[in-house]
């Protein structure tokens, strides 16, 4: 009974200690005690207002949701700074009488990540997704705020995972 106990007492204390290293958010220890969103212009052919400012923000607590990083506005551990280089509405499939059934609704976002403590880690990338919606409708309204809902979520947390996670 006395080992039991001891392998049970073992077995809690390695799996307390190894959570230090790893957490549910997926990273590792980070090397970094603040970060730095900048404000990502909108430089896309089609330029929606304000998409530019629900990005900057949804990163930004997309991270301070996942990490104890602190916010900050200058001189930032980790620096993620770029634009949105891509808006765009494409016809997907077409009815006989040649229009559009559905339409994607696509948006890509540059992103340059600065890691002031380990350079290795610093990247520039373009992330984008899309979401799909009736060949009927425009991307307005609540169509529009579901898209951008959906693909702000899913470009955040890819930059997230490419910068932090190393998924």
């Amino acid at each position: 009974m006395k080992i039991f106990k001891l392998a049970l007492v073992a077995t809690v204390a390695f799996m307390l200690n190894s959570c230090s290293i790893y957490n549910f958010t997926g990273t590792g220890k980070i090397d970094a005690e603040t970060f730095q969103v900048n404000f990502f212009q909108n430089n896309a052919d089609i330029v929606e207002p304000g998409i530019e400012r629900t990005f900057t923000i949804r990163l930004q607590e997309l991270i301070q949701n996942q990490t104890n990083l602190s916010l900050t506005n200058t001189n930032g551990d980790l620096v993620y700074e770029g634009e949105i280089v891509e808006y765009r509405v494409t016809p997907m499939t077409a009815t006989a009488d040649q229009r559009a059934a559905q339409n994607r609704f696509t948006i890509a976002v540059n992103v340059r990540f600065t890691n002031k403590n380990k350079e290795a880690d610093n990247f520039e990338k373009r992330f984008s997704f899309y979401h799909d919606f009736e060949g009927n409708g425009l991307p307005t309204g609540q169509i529009l705020s579901t898209a951008l809902e959906e693909i702000f979520e899913r470009i955040t947390q890819d930059i997230f995972n490419e910068s932090l996670a190393k998924w």
